[in-house]
């Protein structure tokens, strides 16, 4: 299947190595090249376009506010965030699912964007991703961060919408987060840290590096026979406590 690529960006050296780069995989076809937002609605008025890569930081406009028009298509073309590297700028793409390159360009990092993206044909699947792009620009148009209500998680060729208010509980799994739901638990990519600033205090505690728990699952807490803690949850789940958030864990209680 030919994916057809529009690429933004202000910076001509940047367009000419991803064009590069892209120029492996002969499924992949180049729609235009533009400088701006501007250009770019242009194309997309004239020609159908798989995939944009998407350059943030514009000097004349930021990516996000074309990208923001472009999440309102109840379809709309996947998008590649291209950005200098930002740490909180790559977890907020993972928090919605959105695929990002970090300048400069990575050949391998590039090879696992066009195998996500030739996953995430379909016209329902378009329409999960579309959800997702307006959580993620919704939130960065709005000035007061809010607790996250949603998380999208990306899976092979799938992206799924969960529920924060479905969480019961939360495990560090490295690099990944263990989401526990009542009857599953989904895999997702953020550390725990990083989710921990995102989720409403008065909902979830934190109860061991690498747990956090929502508050009303709280049940029952015990002195194991080493003399550390555990605590058990409604759901039935057993969670160990560290000495560090005891003292918040017995005030919430």
């Amino acid at each position: 299947m030919t994916v057809r690529y529009l690429i933004v960006d202000d910076e001509a050296p940047s367009r000419a190595n991803l064009r590069l780069a892209l120029a492996a995989y002969p499924d992949w076809q180049l729609a235009a090249e533009c400088d701006g937002g501007a250009a770019a609605r242009a194309v997309l008025a004239a020609q159908d376009v798989d995939v944009i890569f998407l350059d943030i930081q514009m000097p004349a406009e930021s990516g996000l506010v074309l990208a923001r028009e472009i999440s309102r298509l109840r379809a709309p073309p996947l998008i590649v965030f291209v950005t200098a590297y930002s740490e909180h700028a790559v977890d907020a793409f993972e928090v919605h699912a959105l695929d990002y390159l970090l300048k400069p360009l990575n050949d391998a990092r590039l090879a696992q964007t066009v195998e996500r993206i030739g996953a995430m044909s379909g016209q329902r699947q378009r329409e999960a991703y579309g959800a997702a792009l307006r959580d993620y620009v919704d939130a960065g148009a709005n000035p007061a961060p809010t607790a996250l209500e949603r998380i999208n998680v990306r899976s092979v060729g799938r992206v799924e919408q969960i529920l924060v208010a479905d969480i019961l509980w939360i495990e560090s799994a490295g690099n990944y987060v263990e989401l526990h739901l009542a009857g599953r638990t989904v895999l997702h990519r953020i550390t725990l840290n990083r989710l921990e600033m995102l989720l409403a205090p008065e909902d979830f505690l934190r109860v061991h590096r690498g747990a956090i728990v929502r508050r009303s699952e709280i049940a029952r807490l015990d002195t194991v026979g080493d003399g550390s803690y555990r605590l058990t949850l409604r759901c039935g789940a057993a969670v160990a406590v560290s000495e560090r958030h005891l003292g918040a864990l017995k005030s919430a209680m």
